[in-house]
């Protein structure tokens, strides 16, 4: 029989220590919306974290510091440590810098002024990210649309936002609930691109150029933020506005090396959009009659359209 009976010389055992729930800034980059009490309440009541080692940055993007000490007050009230500062003007890239200058923690995520948190978004971020090795992950962007909106844009679920995969990967990202890795983005000196900051389109740049850097994105499902969906963006006119750009970002994408080989390629690239928003607008022709299907084909018409034109010469239309 194996004897396990400790000698004078066998050292005590001691019980593993817990690794140090992480610190993690918070990111919120605000324009004049009241709703961002709503959000910051729901980052207070996060459960399965350690709320004193989560630290919340609101980045404000007005022209002047008008809601500093409202702001203020009410990181108070929720018992939160919350570091107030001032982004101006009206830049969404200028507030997205400002939040990762002020941030000393070893994740950041980001959340949207007008969304709000599951209770157990941070926790999910956090498991999956340590669970995984990844550099950044995202979660579900999940729309909530009120009693005004069209039928068919609730059935189709238009306004919620997922990563997209291409074989297997996932290749950019987005800033409405994402947690980065902080060290990855400084030792990559990765920033969001001003040229962007009123056209949108600043988180897929970033996010492509994490990419290219190295890093690896992953995804978590029950990570879930809400959006409720305003009556201006409740209208099909604003959703093809906003899959334009998003074509036009991923254009700039495709068109950002020089030379003669890349001129080529840029063309031939604009004439395949073009051939695909001819397809998409056959496709929407044969489903006159079935609005959430024929809608969806018009946006795809909208985002080829946008890829072409920008792969073309023509400027990101400013959407904010």
């Amino acid at each position: 029989m194996l004897d396990t009976t400790l000698t004078e010389q066998d050292p005590p055992r001691q019980a593993a220590r817990p690794a140090p729930f992480p610190l993690v800034d918070v990111c919120v980059c605000s324009y004049r919306r009241p709703q961002i009490a709503d959000t910051l309440g729901s980052i207070a009541a996060q459960l399965g974290v350690d709320l004193k080692r989560v630290q919340v940055i609101v980045a404000d993007n007005d022209e002047t510091p008008a809601a500093a000490e409202r702001l203020r007050q009410l990181g108070a009230d929720l018992e939160l440590e919350l570091i107030y500062v001032h982004a101006p003007a009206r830049n969404i890239s200028l507030a997205r810098n400002a939040c990762l200058a002020a941030a000393t923690g070893e994740w950041i995520a980001f959340i949207d002024d007008d969304e709000i948190a599951a209770p157990i978004w941070l926790a999910e971020l956090l498991a999956e990210a340590m669970g995984g090795g990844w550099d950044v992950v995202l979660g579900p962007v999940k729309a909530v649309y009120d009693a005004g909106a069209p039928a068919w844009m609730r059935a189709g679920d238009f306004h919620s936002t997922r990563p997209v995969w291409v074989n297997g990967e996932i290749q950019t990202g987005y800033s409405g609930n994402a947690l980065i890795r902080r060290a990855f983005v400084e030792a990559a000196g990765l920033s969001f691109d001003l040229r962007f900051g009123r056209t949108g389109g600043e988180d897929l740049d970033f996010f492509y150029r994490l990419r290219d850097a190295g890093g690896r994105i992953g995804y978590a499902d029950q990570a879930v933020t809400l959006e409720p969906v305003p009556a201006g963006r409740a209208a099909l006119s604003w959703l093809l506005r906003r899959n334009f750009r998003a074509g036009q970002s991923h254009g700039s994408r495709l068109g950002a090396t020089r030379g003669r080989a890349a001129s080529v390629r840029g063309a031939l690239v604009a004439l395949v959009a073009l051939a695909k928003a001819a397809a998409c607008v056959g496709l929407a022709t044969t489903r006159l009659m079935r609005p959430a299907e024929r809608n969806r084909h018009l946006l795809r018409v909208a985002l080829h359209w946008g890829v072409a034109r920008r792969l073309m010469g023509v400027n990101e239309i400013e959407l904010y």
